[in-house]
């Protein structure tokens, strides 16, 4: 139904929207009964969806990753960039893991090496890129790299003898484990028993 242009119109005060005046009486009844203002976005909602649409479209939702609590806008953002949880790669192995443990992952990853083959040098991960820029391809000859890092490893196993003190010590935390272990469950062994017999 064509309204005429020359016709004047209302602003209806319950949705503030241009309604012809002759039919201003009748909408504004309709629309006060049927119709709400959402107090979030200021769309105008069925009454009897209202409470969808507050759900819908502007509830905190949790993060399916880490469960914490976030406004809808945003939780593709933290999903992507921010979540702990989150699954990223090792920039050295590219092992995917969460974000949270990417730190950790990658000290201990960036310290395993790997031989360069312009010179024959083993080379940590996290130095490869430097090292590939300022290689010159020449071999040191200071020996092969696996003769230093023998003579290395005799040397710290020199120095790091552990004193006999701390081996006992061990031992004693073991058996002392082993006999709580074996009295827990011969505890448990007998409530187990007196309750069946209850």
């Amino acid at each position: 139904m064509a309204i005429a242009s020359d016709e004047t119109t209302r602003i209806c005060n319950h949705c503030d929207r241009p309604i012809p005046s002759s039919n201003i009486d009748l909408h504004y009844a309709h629309c006060v009964r049927n119709l709400e203002k959402c107090k979030v976005c200021g769309d105008m909602v069925p009454k009897k969806h209202a409470q969808e649409h507050f759900l819908n479209t502007h509830a905190p939702v949790a993060c399916s990753l880490c469960s914490e609590t976030m406004e809808r806008e945003i939780l593709a953002i933290h999903k992507g960039e921010n979540c702990p949880q989150r699954i990223v790669t090792c920039e050295f192995c590219e092992f995917p893991l969460p974000a949270i443990d990417l730190a950790e992952h990658q000290e201990v990853c960036g310290n395993r090496t790997e031989l360069c083959h312009l010179c024959n040098r083993y080379i940590r991960l996290r130095e490869r890129y430097n090292h590939e820029s300022r290689c010159t391809g020449v071999a040191e000859n200071v020996g092969s790299s696996r003769d230093v890092r023998a003579a290395e490893r005799e040397q710290g196993a020199q120095r790091r003898q552990p004193p006999e003190y701390s081996r006992r010590r061990l031992l004693f935390t073991i058996a002392i484990t082993g006999i709580a272990v074996l009295l827990g469950s011969l505890f448990f062994q007998k409530k187990t028993e007196t309750s069946q017999v209850h």
